[in-house]
């Protein structure tokens, strides 16, 4: 039985692409608990709803985009994990159509084996499985990427709406945004010399008239304007958010060299470069390396548009490697030029050899990124498992959640948090009205409250003065952090117990 026209003119590839995304990215999108930053983030979003508006402050070094993005998930969907991370899992499946629009330069197979390497990556599908900043400045780079090249070559409005929505993406996610946007200026130049020393293959081509008009221009620089502008001053509630790019760069600079405690000196080969990133390749990202490794053959006769893009990755990963700061969700930001240059490789060598390396290397992903996903994702041993919530959190935060969900009336209990580092508890506790969080320790006197949180070695003290009308609950919040001890009344512990409707044993 033929196959109808219309069915064999839909993309097949992106469509089956997309699936298989989908499928690694939202199966158990709940399993693991809120991390740190997922935390910090989803409270920035509940401000939102709060106040109406965003207050752009430069030490948080990050735009406002995504706390946006789950403002408007969380009020859709409801307070979960499901809409918090949702964005972020849009963000990692829109990569995937944009990397395909590299098929002007690469050709055809050899971005399908990029999108396909990437949509199993270890790194894209669990850090696409976080509501972080990441995955949606990955989104803009290699937007704004293929909007240079497109510009440049081509010539025409496409390439300039990427370029300029791409740029604007960028700011609005990531301080990090200057050093992909310089690498990319230092690119060019570099790109220009070399090719006096190893031409260009075929030589440089392009386009003889540009698409675009002044009117084009612009239309792009007032929506990037509003955009910036829009987000930056919090709906235009707070004009002074317009230097709010500029201080992020201010702000990073300062965090960026002296690392916050995010230093990684133990892969340090000289005392300004390291060799942490190629480090977390070697351990995941097979596909990655592979194409690594291939970017150095553009050094010898090759296209323009892939030559200049092996020079930006090299860019890229040179200046991660000096800076202090290094975090290992950061690592999708420096890898996905290099997905382009393994489906190079895989299409350039023999037919046969090709298909049996590209597999094996894309099982292996898939196997890598299973295994993380599903079975090692609060492992400390797992380097992309980085100061993770630990499901123990359940021991006390999950006891008032579910408690609250069968009696609405505990979401209005007193509770006092004496952590120096309490999150992700504001956001799992959000819809709690009356808890206070005092991160110098319990305030005195000590408030009334039905609930006590503290680090168990300090909990002696507030023990003896809570008495016997208190049960004691221990957890462990994440790596770091020393084991917590809940103090929770036993009229509140009463309370819970007595609610209708139990939805699953309460285990203290």
């Amino acid at each position: 039985m033929s196959i109808p026209a219309k069915l064999r003119r839909w993309p097949w590839d992106l469509i089956l692409l997309m699936l298989l995304a989908s499928a690694v990215r939202l199966i158990l999108l709940d399993l693991k608990a809120p991390h740190f930053d997922e935390g910090v983030n989803g409270w920035f979003a509940d401000q939102l709803r709060e106040t109406g508006t965003f207050r752009y402050t430069p030490d948080n070094f990050h735009g406002p985009w995504h706390f946006y993005t789950v403002f408007l998930s969380q009020e859709l969907l409801g307070r979960n994990l499901w809409a918090l991370r949702l964005p972020v899992v849009i963000a990692g499946l829109l990569t995937i159509p944009a990397l395909l629009l590299f098929a002007r330069w690469f050709g055809r197979s050899a971005v399908r084996w990029a999108a396909l390497a990437w949509a199993v990556s270890p790194a894209a599908t669990f850090y696409s499985r976080y509501s972080i900043h990441e995955p949606w400045f990955v989104l803009f780079t290699i937007l704004f990427t293929w909007g240079v090249c497109a510009l440049w070559l081509d010539r025409d409005r496409a390439g300039l709406w990427a370029t300029v929505l791409g740029l604007t993406g960028m700011i609005l996610n990531k301080e990090t945004y200057i050093i992909h946007a310089g690498s990319l200026a230092l690119a060019a130049p570099v790109l220009m010399a070399w090719s006096k020393i190893s031409p260009l293959s075929p030589p440089l081509q392009r386009a003889t008239s540009r698409e675009w008009t002044s009117r084009d221009l612009i239309t792009t620089l007032a929506v990037a304007i509003f955009l910036l502008a829009f987000f930056y001053t919090g709906n235009f509630f707070h004009p002074q958010g317009l230097f709010g790019p500029f201080e992020a760069i201010v702000a990073w600079t300062r965090t960026g060299t002296d690392g916050q405690g995010h230093v990684k000196d133990a892969y340090d080969l000289l005392p300004f470069l390291n060799y942490y990133w190629l480090a977390l390749l070697a351990r995941y990202e097979w596909p990655a390396l592979l194409g690594l490794l291939w970017s150095v053959r553009y050094a010898w006769p090759a296209p323009a548009a892939p030559r200049l893009l092996a020079i930006l990755g090299a860019g890229v990963l040179l200046a991660y490697s000096l800076v202090p700061y290094k975090t290992p969700w950061c690592l999708l930001a420096i890898l996905w030029p290099w997905f382009l240059f393994f489906g190079a490789a895989i299409c350039e060598l023999p037919r046969r050899a090709g298909f049996i390396i590209g597999s094996v290397l894309i099982l292996a992903s898939l196997a890598a990124s299973t295994r993380l996903n599903f079975f090692y994702y609060e492992d400390d041993r797992e380097p992309f498992v980085y100061v993770q919530t630990y499901r123990d959190i359940d021991k006390f935060a999950g006891l008032l959640v579910d408690g609250a969900a069968r009696d609405p009336r505990i979401l209005h209990t007193r509770g006092g948090v004496y952590l120096a580092s309490y999150y992700p508890l504001p956001w799992v506790l959000g819809d709690f009205t009356r808890i206070g969080y005092y991160g110098d320790g319990p305030p005195d006197p000590l408030p009334a409250a039905d609930f006590h949180v503290i680090e168990t070695v300090k909990a002696q003290p507030l023990r003896e003065k809570l008495g016997a009308d208190f049960l004691e609950i221990r957890f462990q919040l994440r790596s770091g952090l020393d084991e917590c001890s809940a103090f929770v009344s036993k009229q509140l512990l009463q309370q819970i117990t007595d609610s209708p409707v139990a939805r699953r044993p309460l285990a203290l």
